[in-house]
């Protein structure tokens, strides 16, 4: 077993027996469906897009089943934001300063990150302790994991121990340390974003449990994409004792940095964290509520970085055909077939418009949060409503586009990857997609 540092992140993996993951919306993959045509309409029981007229929805549409749902009854609920969705907003703090909070917890911002080849020995531990200038250490438990076929370093950790390694604010959030403690996984912001994990959705874990994405939280932790408890760990089969926080003096973390260095070789990897190891903002994220029952996790945090569209006026089309159309030049590149399918896969053209039991709405199955920062005004009306399909179609093609669906090819893929995590829905859409283009040429 070893790990070993990335690009400049610290990547943990396993040589031999790695505990490598696939992670993917809970439940079956989703059967695929009839494409939607004029040659096929009938057969998909969907009317021609030509005739089929856009029409705003107030309410939820109750006679239907939800596109989306957590609990393992379908893909993965709602459409991803690409930040932390769902939070409780940025709160200040170094994690160097001050205290926890009312977490009972003295903070010891950590200094270095070890990460070693194997399990460290008590000795070991015992002789890093004992170097001048070091406070304090703690050993946790660490391993690699994928998510659709992209790393994410785990660490497993008892939250009582490692709250004291927490910045403050992150400390004092007591929905992370809750989560934890129900097994479910806190993601570092990072990951959040580069993944688009879905606060509140349920993801399978391959060959092992199901994981609820119930937090996002800014640790600091060069590499480390997201924190589960121990037992999680365990049953995830992380590595024992393989990662070890040192705290000392800020002053002094060249100085600790080489005298672990010394005591370890060169198989170990060392990575200073320097006084404000958990960055200028430790936010934390976590889902709205308490108790372990499943639920949306959305909030009303904010996604960062949302591009706004360069085009959303659209109008208002008499028929889905033209309102498609429409709304793919809102992204330069993007083929209006693309909407389409995306429309009929999840809504049945508005047919359909939950809210899921995610809590996605609209016929374009928006989570709330990710509309925010999506959402445009494609009527006019003055209102950006995730309701209506003169808003929704457009504010999809906006969120396509930020993802990068206007430069086609892999990127086009990712993108809708991105609004749904499955790659079988990918390959669902883009083949509706291609039915949609013979269809209407």
């Amino acid at each position: 077993m070893f790990l070993v540092i990335l690009a400049g992140l610290v990547a943990l993996t396993a040589a031999v027996g790695a505990a490598v993951v696939a992670v993917r919306p809970a439940g079956p993959e989703p059967a695929p469906e009839a494409v939607a045509g004029t040659a096929d309409a009938a057969r998909a029981g969907v009317a021609d897009l030509r005739e089929l007229s856009p029409r705003r929805v107030a309410t939820a549409t109750a006679s239907a089943p939800a596109v989306r749902a957590t609990a393992g009854t379908g893909d993965t609920a709602g459409t991803a934001g690409t930040g932390d969705a769902g939070g409780t907003g940025d709160a200040g703090g170094t994690g160097d300063a001050g205290s926890t909070g009312d977490t009972g917890a003295a903070p010891t911002p950590p200094r270095l990150l070890v990460i070693s080849r194997s399990t460290l020995p008590r000795q070991t531990r015992d002789d890093i302790a004992g170097l001048e200038h070091v406070r304090k250490v703690d050993a946790f438990d660490g391993g690699a994991v994928r998510v659709s076929g992209v790393g994410l370093n785990l660490l497993a950790v008892d939250p009582a121990r490692f709250r004291a390694w927490a910045p403050k604010a992150v400390a004092a959030e007591q929905g992370v340390w809750d989560a934890l403690d129900r097994g479910e996984l806190v993601a570092d912001g990072a990951a959040v974003r580069r993944l688009g994990l879905l606060l509140g959705a349920h993801y399978q874990v391959d060959g092992g449990p199901r994981l609820r994405v119930a937090a996002s939280a800014r640790f600091g932790l060069p590499g480390v994409d997201g924190l589960v408890g121990r037992e999680t760990g365990r049953r995830l089969g992380l590595l024992p004792g393989v990662a070890l926080l040192v705290h000392g003096p800020a002053k002094a973390t060249d100085a600790l940095g080489a005298g672990v260095r010394k005591l370890l070789g060169p198989g170990a990897q060392v990575v200073p964290l320097g006084a404000d190891a958990g960055g200028t903002g430790g936010a934390a994220r976590a889902r709205a509520g308490t108790g372990g029952t499943a639920g949306t996790g959305t909030g009303t945090g904010t996604v960062p970085r949302p591009q706004a569209a360069r085009r959303a006026a659209v109008g208002r089309p008499g028929s889905y055909l033209e309102l498609y159309r429409k709304a793919a030049e809102v992204c330069p590149g993007l083929s209006w077939t693309v909407l389409a399918a995306i429309g009929q896969v999840e809504s049945s053209h508005g047919r359909n418009n939950g809210p899921s039991s995610a809590g996605a709405q609209g016929p374009m199955q928006f989570m709330p949060a990710t509309w925010k920062a999506y959402g445009v005004d494609g009527d006019g009306d003055g209102v950006k409503d995730i309701w209506s399909p003169y808003d929704a179609v457009p504010g999809a093609a906006n969120y396509l586009c930020a993802n990068g669906a206007g430069q086609g090819g892999r990127k086009l893929e990712k993108a809708v990857w991105f609004y749904n995590h499955s790659w079988s829905y990918v390959r669902k859409v883009l083949g509706v997609a291609e039915a949609y283009a013979r269809a209407y040429p």
